[in-house]
């Protein structure tokens, strides 16, 4: 019977190296992010840290689609269904904040919006570490988890850091995009540039 890594320890996930306990760190640091997003006032404090979890969710996500997914699909029965669903959130919130992202700060309907993302964000991160991550545990040996934790860390630190919608969620086209997009966001990250890349720019 499958259960939810929210709650096992370090070493039932296969160790820190391990994907599943990679993947419960990040989801904890979105979370924490999350948290202290609502708990400021200040425009610029709170601007700084929804950048923070702009970079940390979209560079989180492209690894999962790029590695952790078809390792799924790969080694879970009905992995294909699994990861569909996930990849129908992370589409959801690629586009809102996509949205965030185009609109100025005092816009009325930016809040809501960083709102519905968040709420899509954590409803991710429970079908991930309930359902889907769970079913990866028991289809895989620790060593192989390990294995593809190194993996999965190497594409996460070159992963593009903002949404860009038209991106396929799936290999090979979410690859071939990724270096370009890394180097196009990281660039406009060091520069204080906000924003995904439209159409035209790509």
């Amino acid at each position: 019977m499958s259960r939810t890594i929210k709650n096992q320890s370090v070493e039932q996930l296969g160790g820190s190296g391990s994907v599943l306990a990679r993947q419960r760190r990040e989801h904890e640091e979105m979370d924490r992010l999350m948290e202290r997003y609502g708990a400021l006032v200040d425009p610029g404090r709170r601007a700084a840290v929804l950048k923070q979890i702009v970079q940390l969710v979209f560079s989180h996500a492209f690894a999962e689609e790029t590695v952790l997914w078809p390792a799924v699909r790969a080694s879970v029965s009905d992995g294909g269904e699994l990861t569909a669903r996930v990849e129908e959130e992370h589409q959801q919130i690629n586009d809102l904040v996509a949205d965030i992202e185009r609109l100025p700060a005092g816009d009325p309907g930016r809040e809501d919006k960083v709102r519905r993302a968040f709420a899509l964000i954590r409803q991710d991160i429970r079908d991930e570490e309930d359902l889907l991550l769970p079913r990866l545990q028991e289809a895989m040996t620790t060593g192989r988890l390990r294995a593809l934790g190194t993996t999965w860390a190497a594409v996460r630190h070159t992963a593009p850091t903002h949404p860009h919608p038209v991106v396929p969620r799936r290999p090979p086209g979410n690859a071939l995009l990724g270096i370009p997009l890394s180097a196009y966001d990281r660039l406009r990250d060091v520069l204080g540039i906000g924003g995904s890349a439209s159409r035209g720019e790509r």
